[in-house]
């Protein structure tokens, strides 16, 4: 069944409306008619099985049937901030990590970053990777839509830091050292509703100026098992381990 996100929250006993590409993809593309039934998914998290009452020119009205049952999303908000990598890969983390439950993704220059985005394009970037992140989310059946941001400068992102309950940092040089517990050790330590930044480089991994930062800010250097991940498998990873520990190990 189809699954459509609104931008407002939810109002029970309303007749709900989709416009826009929403309405183009319920009437053009899935060639929907009245009695058909699709999830809409609204700001607060509430998601909501409905049925089409009218189709109109340009508006799809529909009606309550039912709360879609059962919870869907992480009990601790994981946000994945991406240190600029090559390519498209930036695409890859963002559709994967969203049906791994990721709730936000930051991109950010990373010393060893070798990605120079301006700001058109770097705006086109995340208009592209929210598209993708909508429609990962209504693959995977989440109760809400991951937002992208890509940052302009480090300094940005290093002023955000505070604004997080738990920063925990992908560290290559703790994995190679054999470290393996810090990020289970969060993991299991944390109570239900808190906001986590977790923290990768690019390629070339993090200078050890950054990593000052990071300490200086209460980062938590973790170790991701014993073999040294790329920059885009390190986030879904955590994410993996995050899902198992939280919803899978009881």
């Amino acid at each position: 069944m189809q699954r459509y996100f609104l931008e407002e929250a939810y109002q029970p006993n309303e007749p709900f409306k989709l416009s826009g590409e929403a309405f183009h993809h319920v009437v053009r593309v899935m060639s929907m008619t009245p009695k058909d039934q699709v999830y809409l998914v609204f700001k607060d998290q509430v998601s909501i099985r409905a049925e089409i009452t009218e189709i109109q020119d340009n508006v799809v009205y529909l009606v309550e049937v039912e709360k879609e049952k059962g919870q869907k999303e992480l009990p601790n908000a994981i946000t994945i901030a991406s240190g600029y990598p090559k390519g498209d890969k930036l695409d890859w983390i963002v559709q994967k990590g969203t049906e791994l439950g990721a709730h936000a993704f930051i991109g950010f220059p990373a010393t060893n970053s070798i990605v120079k985005w301006d700001r058109k394009k770097r705006e086109k970037r995340q208009e592209r990777l929210q598209k993708i992140a909508q429609e990962a989310a209504e693959q995977s059946h989440r109760q809400m839509a991951p937002q992208i941001e890509l940052l302009e400068t480090q300094k940005s992102f290093f002023d955000r830091l505070s604004s997080y309950d738990v920063i925990v940092i992908a560290y290559e040089e703790s994995a190679k050292q054999g470290e393996l517990a810090n990020l289970a050790k969060v993991f299991k330590e944390l109570t239900v509703g808190k906001r986590v930044l977790a923290v990768f480089g690019p390629e070339g991994g993090f200078t050890p100026e950054e990593i000052a930062v990071f300490i200086e800010k209460n980062g938590i250097l973790c170790g991701l098992g014993p073999r040294i991940l790329r920059a885009e498998t390190a986030p879904l990873y955590l994410l993996s381990a995050a899902s198992y520990q939280w919803e899978l190990n009881h």
